[in-house]
């Protein structure tokens, strides 16, 4: 399976420590953000990752040009800076060739959410890797799920009926990479498409039945958006080596 990282962004909220460096090349201990990404990665079934990058794309691509764990490359994408990730996964619509995954460039996670994903049903045609925790605040991506099926993903539902949060991983088959570029290419075209989260597709595919969760209740992952995150992270990593 391919695996599509959206490393685009600068992580303005992370200023200034993204001043000159992407988030996805920030140091959590002695590693950046994308190395460790890499790393697990390597660990799985995936035979390919594309890095679509944007702010900062030397640095990215000097990470990859000097990693070893996995076959990596790069996509460019020139309007990063007029665009949030929905544009970004547009740029690489022609990557989407099913099977494969996208990952945030600001997800750390370890490789068994990874081999739980690689294990879900290929059936599905959209797998969005889930997780729960008591409190959800307005940051965080929340679905509301029926059955195992995603009937809505957004960071404006209702927390009172919110059943988990998306971690910024999902997987497509044949179906599901049809779907999710037919509705890249709708949004796009409408001009609302610039301004969006690539979750606001899925939700709208959703609404056809046609999104799974993945649940990874237990696993370690953690979202870099914030200083404090950085230590969290720091924290999180420190038994994956």
């Amino acid at each position: 399976m391919k695996a599509i990282i959206l490393s685009a962004g600068q992580g303005k909220r992370l200023l200034p420590l993204t001043k000159k460096t992407p988030k996805a090349a920030l140091r959590v201990g002695s590693t950046s953000v994308l190395e460790w990404q890499l790393r697990e990665l390597a660990k799985c079934q995936i035979h390919e990752v594309v890095v679509i990058t944007g702010f900062g794309a030397d640095q990215i691509d000097h990470i990859i040009d000097n990693q070893k764990d996995i076959s990596a490359r790069t996509l460019y994408n020139p309007f990063y800076s007029q665009s949030d990730n929905l544009g970004t996964c547009w740029i690489a619509r022609h990557e989407m060739t099913a099977p494969f995954m996208i990952i945030n460039g600001d997800t750390l996670f370890e490789s068994a959410i990874v081999e739980k994903l690689l294990a879900a049903n290929p059936e599905n045609p959209i797998n969005l890797v889930t997780d729960c925790k008591d409190l959800y605040d307005d940051d965080d991506m929340k679905v509301i799920l029926e059955t195992g099926i995603v009937k809505n993903v957004s960071k404006t539902l209702d927390r009172a009926r919110v059943d988990g949060e998306s971690i910024g991983m999902m997987s497509f088959n044949h179906e599901g990479a049809s779907l999710f570029v037919s509705e890249l290419n709708s949004m796009m075209r409408s001009g609302s498409g610039l301004s969006q989260w690539y979750l606001s597709a899925i939700d709208s595919i959703a609404q056809s039945l046609k999104v799974f969760a993945c649940p990874i209740e237990g696993s370690e992952w953690c979202e870099i958006d914030s200083v404090g995150d950085l230590e969290t992270a720091e924290k999180t990593v420190s038994g994956w080596l």
